[in-house]
């Protein structure tokens, strides 16, 4: 059963989604370092929810479609936000000069948040993790366990995309008008993710 999940796990993790998009994203437009940052933010944030479910939070945002709302909103407001500001952020000049490490805290900060105000990523949790557990072992340890070796495959696989996608980025901020138009991508990008969220059923 446990090879099961593994494969299972391996299978869903590597299907791009909302957070491979940010991850991608964040690689193609400012770099490796970035993209990495933003897979221990969303990781952290994936996991959160991991515990959210296992502690029935999940089962919350079941019964109650006021709470999943609220906070399948404020996620998306929080994209919106992203969007905004990568919009009206200035033109770097040097795009190849190292980032601070307040950027990265930055980065690793939002997706981060972005993970964690997804609810729809407690409730995955509550439905997939069952299928995998037993009588024998308390449910919340068992729960816990399995989110987190979860959180930890799909922290690997988002690691390989952002290392495919960051070693694309020297080539595209080298070229001017991709450099130029990076900001517009990004912002895009984070609005899209937006709409997707509220959006997608």
């Amino acid at each position: 059963m446990f090879s099961a999940f593994l494969i299972a796990s391996f299978i869903l993790a590597v299907t791009p989604g909302p957070g491979v998009l940010y991850i991608v994203t964040r690689s193609l437009t400012q770099g490796r370092r970035f993209g990495l940052a933003s897979v221990v933010g969303v990781a952290l944030g994936n996991l959160g929810n991991a515990v959210g479910a296992s502690i029935g939070l999940a089962a919350v945002f079941a019964v109650s479609a006021v709470a999943f709302i609220v906070v399948k909103y404020l996620g998306a407001v929080y994209l919106l936000y992203l969007g905004v500001q990568a919009i009206r952020a200035p033109r770097i000049g040097e795009a190849t000069a190292a980032p601070a490490p307040a950027s990265l805290g930055r980065i690793f900060r939002d997706g981060f948040v972005v993970a964690l105000l997804n609810p729809k990523t407690a409730v995955f949790f509550a439905a997939f993790l069952p299928q995998f557990m037993n009588a024998q072992t308390p449910a919340i340890v068992q729960s816990v366990t399995l989110g987190s070796i979860f959180v930890a495959i799909a922290a690997l696989t988002d690691t390989a995309y952002a290392l495919a996608a960051g070693a694309l980025a020297p080539a595209l901020v080298r070229a001017r008008g991709v450099r130029a138009a990076g900001r517009y991508v990004t912002g895009g990008a984070f609005v899209g993710l937006a709409v997707y969220t509220v959006a997608r059923d």
